[in-house]
């Protein structure tokens, strides 16, 4: 039973850091709304929605994949998801200390929403903030030892590491498409200029946390 509440509080976790995700507007709904109100098309919208998307899943594969394909995880789980967690706070201290935007992403094409979105993950942390929930789901029920723990790592990880992507990238988008919809077809960029909000200072604390739960879990918790 204990090991149950533990895994639903992680999938819920990931489905939380999703909406959170979506709800920043540093993860990209913004461009959709200026996507559909350049191009006078409401077409325009989902399909800009489902460029991010594919640039934030991305993303999110390409920091929690090798986490899965780690040979070694199961003789140093615990060293290896407490550091995680050290990583995901520092790169939160960073963010406090340096709230500058990184200067490449405005130089990506409007047009290339993908590459952006996949860019723009990679430098807030966003995938990151994924990998001590992931790790954590990786070990709740992780029975077996030695090499046979080391290939079924190898074979249910992987897929994981693919559910928790697409899991939380579809919270993500979900939350981020309604924000835009309600923007785009009844509040209008005036709206959006006027009610701006920053979340900077915010998602760095958030990595900070998400660190420090990581590493209370790896070694308190499943």
């Amino acid at each position: 039973m204990p090991e149950l509440i533990s895994m639903a509080a992680l999938w819920w976790a990931v489905i939380f850091s999703g909406f959170y995700h979506g709800i920043n507007p540093g993860m990209g709904w913004p461009l959709a709304v200026s996507a559909g109100l350049m191009e006078r098309n409401h077409r325009a919208l989902p399909k800009a929605l489902g460029m991010l998307a594919l640039g934030h899943f991305l993303a999110m594969i390409g920091i929690l994949l090798p986490f899965s394909m780690m040979m070694f995880l199961v003789q140093w789980e615990i060293e290896i998801r407490i550091g995680a967690g050290l990583l995901v706070i520092a790169m939160g201290v960073y963010l406090l200390i340096n709230r500058r935007h990184p200067k490449f992403l405005a130089r990506v094409h409007p047009a290339r929403l993908a590459l952006w979105s996949f860019l723009a993950a990679m430098a807030h942390g966003a995938g990151l903030m994924l990998v001590p929930i992931f790790l954590g789901i990786c070990a709740v029920g992780a029975n077996e030892t030695g090499h046979l723990a080391a290939q079924s790592l190898m074979g249910s990880n992987v897929m994981t590491a693919f559910l928790v992507a697409a899991v939380h990238t579809f919270a993500m988008t979900v939350t981020g498409g309604i924000i835009a919809t309600i923007i785009y077809f009844w509040l209008g960029l005036k709206f959006l200029s006027k009610t701006w909000f920053n979340l900077d200072i915010v998602w760095a604390l958030s990595l900070v946390l998400v660190g420090a739960f990581g590493i209370y879990a790896a070694m308190n918790g499943p």
